[in-house]
Parts: structure tokens; C-alpha cells; sequence
């Protein structure tokens, strides 16, 4: 972990420390004493089956593609790109280049495919959440009082968000645009980069060509959005009802619709590239928006540091634990793979060699739709 997250984590701690402190520390904790553990399992276990969820998505999505590894290897994979996630001030981004280049190194498919892969499975996640802050953004502006730069800024989060995924699924479905994305890469290259231009532009074109023949096939493919769409609105769905467990351990049952718009509005805030996971940002905005909805603020509290305990700390841990089975060296691929830790088969892959799995891809998407 570079000392700059260090430094980012710590801070959101604070901020944490500050309003809990502004609250009551004794109350919290009186809260904390009363709870019902056997819904604090409950919640646990409730996280640990998204976690199995995630995998199953990932998963179909790869069997599309053709990239044959199953539950038991992408399971860590997963677990290592949300603790990624959650130690790295990126949006919720940075544990995917991760996610694709272990994989990558597993499976020894190309960085492009599997990265593909993985952009796919985000977009299938962030389709049903974009449904959801919609709603949510709709039912906030009639049932909280909210200033109207708060709201605007939450509009724009979600702007932004569509606007991403609209450009990657019509980058991957058509090619003059694909052209355009990659002459900018290639502008951009040249711009900050002065060594190895040549063979690094060649890698680009290359890489941009296979992500789009990959997305193409996996975005194309039926039976792939008839699975991955419902598994990922059931995956929310399941993420907002352990919320809902959490506040019943404290024998407080909360509206769940209070609860959806709570949680989808933090995750949203969540989404501002500033501190590790949005550490202090989800959690205080949290507290702040249950208390806004009616509910003690000692209940809030202690409610929100159980919440995060299991979806943030423990999930960290859970994937921190997987570091020494993918090497240490596996953080330094936050933006992709290095040139020298790529392995062997896709380091030597020459033009030849892309085109002919270009080439597989294309037969399968044929065979797919017969």
C-alpha cells in the first residue's frame, strides 16, 4: 500500500472518529451492547453469498468469451479486486485492472480479453444501479429537504456514470468511434510519453482492438443479459436488505424504502475518487441520511459502523488474505499489467497471434447466435 493511500485511509478515518464523536461516543456504544448478534450473522452471511454472486456473474461472462476458469479460481480473483477497491481512492475502479490481470496471468488469455471481461461484468452492475439512483434521485427530491446544490451534484454523479457506460458500449459496438477513442490514446501517448512510443502505440491498437472484439461478443450475446441482468438487480436488491438486517439487530426495522435511498445515495458519494473505498465519505453520509430520516442518531451510528464493518473492513481482509496465492507484486497493476511482471504468453504475442484469437472470438459469436 503506497504511503498516499495510507495517508487518504487514516484521514477518513478521522472524519469517521469526528462525527462519531459529535454523536456520542457512549451512545454508540450502548447501541453497539444492545444489538442482536444472531442478525449481525445474519448480515455476514448475507455478504458472503454477494460475494458468491458477483463470482457467478463473472463467471457467465467469461464462459461467453470462452475463458475457462471456474468458480473456485475466480472467487479469490473477486475478493482481491474489492479489497483492491476499497484501498484505493479510484471510484470503486481500481481493483479491476487487478481483477483482469490476475486472471490474465491464470488463464494466460490476453490482458485485453480478460480486462474486457471484466468491464463487462461492471457494466452489467452498474446498469440496474443507474435504474436505481434514477428512482432514488426522484423519491429524494419529494421526501428529503435537501439543499439544491447537493442535488445537483448528485444528478451529475449520475450523468457522469451513464455517460461512461454509453461510451464503452458504443465504443465496443462501433468501430469509427473505436478509431476516434483510440487516435486520442494514441495523441495522448505521444503527449506524456517519449520513450518506446512505437511499440507502445502498436500494443495500444492492439489492446483497444481485442477489448472491442471481446465487449462486442459479450454485450451481443442473449442468454448472457437474460442471467446477468436479473443477477445483478437481485445482487442490490440483496445489498439494501442486508442493510435492513443490520438496523433489525438493533431492534429498530427501518422503511426499506428509506433504506434504498440511504444506501444508493452513499454508494453514489462513494463514487467521488477522493479517499480509499470512501472511507468517512459513505459512512458519514450514511449516519447523516438515516438521521435525516427520522432515526436516532445513536442508532444510525452504531447501525453504519456494523454496516461497514461487514461490507468495507471485512471484505478488505477477506481479499488482503488472497495476496500471497497471486504474488505480491499483484498491487503494483492497479492501471494494468507492467512490462515486467506481464507473464510469458502474452508478453511474446505477436499480430499474428491476436488476429487468429480475434478471429476464435468472432467464430464463437457466430456459433452463439445460431
Amino acid at each position: 500500500m503506497k504511503h498516499k493511500t495510507l495517508l487518504f485511509l487514516i484521514f477518513g478515518l478521522i472524519i469517521m472518529g469526528v462525527m462519531l464523536w459529535f454523536i456520542g461516543i457512549d451512545e454508540v456504544f450502548n447501541a453497539l451492547r444492545m444489538s442482536n448478534i444472531l442478525y449481525v450473522i445474519l448480515a455476514i452471511l448475507m455478504e458472503i453469498i454477494v460475494y458468491g454472486l458477483y463470482t457467478l456473474r463473472w463467471e457467465i461472462i467469461n464462459k461467453i468469451v470462452d475463458i475457462d476458469c471456474d468458480f473456485n479460481d475466480l472467487f479469490p480473483m473477486v475478493m482481491l479486486g474489492l479489497a483492491v477497491n476499497n484501498i484505493t481512492p479510484s471510484g470503486r475502479g481500481g481493483g479491476e485492472p487487478v481483477r483482469a490481470y490476475v486472471l490474465n496471468k491464470e488463464s494466460h488469455f490476453p490482458f485485453e480479453a480478460t480486462f474486457a471481461t471484466v468491464i463487462a461484468d461492471r457494466a452489467f452492475d452498474t446498469f440496474p444501479f443507474i435504474l436505481l439512483s434514477i428512482l432514488t434521485l426522484i423519491l429524494v427530491i419529494f421526501n428529503y429537504s435537501l439543499d439544491i446544490w447537493i442535488i445537483a451534484c448528485l444528478i451529475i454523479a449520475v450523468i457522469i456514470v451513464i455517460a461512461v457506460v454509453v461510451a464503452i458500449v458504443y465504443m465496443s459496438i462501433n468501430e469509427n468511434f473505436g478509431i476516434k477513442v483510440t487516435n486520442g490514446l494514441i495523441w495522448l501517448l505521444h503527449k506524456f510519453s517519449k520513450k518506446d512510443t512505437e511499440k507502445r502505440e502498436k500494443r495500444l491498437i492492439e489492446a483497444v482492438n481485442g477489448f472491442q472484439e471481446t465487449m462486442k461478443l459479450t454485450i451481443s450475446n442473449k442468454k448472457l443479459i437474460l442471467y446477468a441482468l436479473p443477477l445483478s438487480l437481485f445482487i442490490w436488491i440483496l445489498e439494501i436488505a442486508r442493510v435492513c438486517v443490520v438496523f433489525m439487530a438493533f431492534g429498530y426495522p427501518v422503511s426499506p424504502l428509506i433504506i434504498a435511498e440511504s444506501f444508493i445515495l452513499s454508494v453514489l458519494i462513494g463514487f467521488i475518487p477522493v479517499l480509499p473505498g470512501g472511507v468517512g465519505l459513505i459512512d458519514g453520509s450514511m449516519i447523516l441520511l438515516f438521521a435525516s430520516a427520522g432515526i436516532p442518531s445513536g442508532i444510525s451510528a452504531a447501525a453504519t459502523v456494523v454496516e461497514r464493518l461487514i461490507s468495507y473492513w471485512m471484505t478488505t481482509f477477506l481479499g488482503l488474505l488472497t495476496i500471497p496465492k497471486y504474488g505480491v507484486n499483484v498491487l503494483d497493476n492497479i492501471t494494468g499489467p507492467n512490462e515486467e511482471s506481464e507473464p510469458e504468453p502474452v508478453r511474446n504475442m505477436d499480430v499474428n497471434d491476436l488476429n487468429s484469437a480475434v478471429n476464435n472470438i468472432k467464430k464463437l459469436q457466430n456459433n452463439t447466435k445460431k
